[in-house]
C-alpha cells in the first residue's frame, strides 16, 4: 500500500531542527535538554546544516511546509545562526509560499532583545515559554524570568511577530480554581492567536518525579484537575481560541501547521540531538532518531554527515496505531480515506469496535462516515480510553 496517492508527488515535509541547550534544566522538564558552561556555537551550526543536506539528499525533491526551532532554548541561538538554516532548508527543499517559521523562546530579558533580529532572520511565529503570570509559580517551576519580563516580552513579540502563541502549565501544586481564573483572563488579554497550556505531569526522571515519589510535592486532585481543565477550555472558547486539540487552542486558521502535521501523521523529519521523525521513502515509512548527547551527536555528523543512532522500518499495524494516538487527539478527529493511504490499514480494522461502540454511546467517540472523532468529553479521558480502543 503507498504512503500518499499514486498520482500525487511525495507528501509535503515539516522541518524539525533541535537546539538543546539551556541555561538551567527545569525540574518538571524530559525533553532532551542540556546546561553547556561553553558551546562552540559555530561549530555545531555547521553539524546542523550538515545533517540538513544529508537528509535533504536521500529524501529528494520536497514542498517544505514548515520548519520548527524546537529546543533546548532555540533563542540562545545567535540570529544570524538562524538566518543561516533558514537559508539551507530553503535551498535544499522547495518552501511553501506560506512556509511556517516558528522559533520557541523565553521571555528573559537577553532573549527578548534579540527577537526583531529573529524576526529579520524569517522566522515569522514565535513560541514564548511563559509557563506562568504569577512569580512565586514561576520561582517553583525553575524558570528564570518573572511575570513582569514574560508580559514585557508577550508585548514586544506582539509588535513584531505576524503569529505569536505561549505556554502556561496549570494543575501546579497548591493551585486554586480562582487563581487559575484569574491568571487565565490576565493570559487571554495578552494573547495572539494561539495558546498552549498543559496540565502539570509528573515526567520519569525529573527533579519534581523524584520530589513527588517522596511525598514533597503534590499535585491537584483529580477533581480538581478536571475543573481547571474545563475552566480552560471554557474561557479559550469565550475570547475566539478553539481547542483544536488536547492542549492548544487558536482563533480558526491559526493552528500551529508543524504540530499539525505531527498529529496528522504527516511527514517531518528531524535533525539535531535526539530529534527524530517520520519520513516516507517510497513505500517505507521510516522512523529515525538521532544520538542525544550534543557533543557524540556533533562528532557523528561531521565523520558520517549524520547523527542517526536508530532507524526503522515503521509495520503497518504500528503505523495505524501511531496515526490513531496522535490524531484523536485533535478536534477533527481521523480521516478514515488518508488513514488507509497512510498505514495500509482500514480504520475499523485498527480498532476495536465494542470499544468504539461503547464509547460512542457514553458520548466519547463520534463515528461519521469519513471520520473517526474523540468528543470534547471524550478528549479529556484519552489517556485511558485510547490503550483500549486501538488494537
Amino acid at each position: 500500500m503507498a504512503l500518499v496517492p499514486t498520482d500525487s508527488q511525495a507528501p509535503p515535509l515539516a522541518l524539525y531542527i533541535h537546539w538543546p541547550f539551556c541555561l538551567a534544566k527545569c525540574p518538571y522538564c524530559d525533553f532532551n535538554s542540556h546546561v553547556r558552561d561553553r558551546i562552540d556555537q559555530p561549530r555545531f551550526a555547521a553539524a546542523l546544516e550538515r545533517e540538513l543536506a544529508w537528509e535533504a539528499a536521500r529524501l529528494g525533491p520536497r514542498t517544505l511546509t514548515s520548519i520548527f526551532f524546537g529546543g533546548g532554548t532555540p533563542s540562545l541561538m545567535a540570529p544570524e545562526t538562524v538566518a543561516g538554516l533558514i537559508e539551507a532548508a530553503c535551498r535544499h527543499f522547495t518552501p511553501a509560499q506560506d512556509i511556517e517559521i516558528t522559533l520557541e523562546a523565553n521571555p528573559t530579558s537577553v532573549e527578548a532583545a534579540r527577537l526583531l533580529a529573529f524576526r529579520q532572520a524569517g522566522v515569522n511565529r514565535l513560541s514564548l515559554g511563559v509557563q506562568a503570570l504569577d512569580d512565586a509559580a514561576l520561582q517553583a517551576l525553575g524558570r528564570r524570568h518573572s511575570a513582569a519580563e514574560a508580559v514585557a516580552a508577550l508585548e514586544l513579540a506582539r509588535a513584531i511577530f505576524p503569529r505569536l502563541s505561549f505556554d502556561l502549565i496549570y494543575a501546579r501544586p497548591g493551585q486554586t480554581l480562582a487563581a487559575w481564573n484569574a491568571e487565565l483572563r490576565r493570559a487571554l488579554a495578552l494573547a495572539a492567536d494561539h495558546l498552549s497550556l498543559y496540565q502539570l505531569t509528573i515526567e520519569p526522571g525529573t527533579a519534581f518525579e523524584a520530589l513527588h515519589r517522596n511525598g514533597l510535592l503534590t499535585l491537584p486532585d483529580e477533581d480538581l484537575a478536571t475543573a481547571l481543565y474545563d475552566a480552560t477550555a471554557n474561557a479559550a472558547a469565550a475570547a475566539g481560541l478553539a481547542a483544536y486539540e488536547v492542549s492548544n487552542y487558536a482563533v480558526p486558521g491559526s493552528e500551529s501547521r508543524h504540530n499539525l502535521a505531527y498529529w496528522r501523521y504527516g511527514d517531518y523529519a528531524g535533525v539535531g540531538p535526539g530529534a527524530h521523525g517520520r519520513i516516507a521513502v517510497g513505500e517505507t515509512l521510516l522512523a529515525t532518531r538521532r544520538h542525544r548527547a550534543p557533543e557524540m551527536w556533533t562528532e557523528r555528523v561531521e565523520r558520517d554527515g549524520h547523527g542517526t543512532t536508530r532507524e526503522t522500518a515503521v509495520s503497518p499495524r504500528e503505523r495505524a496505531r501511531e496515526a490513531l494516538l496522535m490524531g484523536l487527539r485533535l478536534a477533527e478527529g481521523v480521516a478514515a480515506d488518508r488513514f488507509v493511504i497512510r498505514t495500509g490499514v482500514a480504520l475499523d480494522a485498527a480498532i476495536d469496535l465494542e470499544i468504539m461502540s461503547a464509547a460512542i454511546d457514553a458520548g466519547y467517540l463520534r463515528r461519521t462516515p469519513t471520520r473517526l472523532i474523540a468528543t470534547a468529553e471524550g478528549r479529556r479521558r484519552l489517556d485511558a480510553l485510547l490503550p483500549r480502543l486501538v488494537m
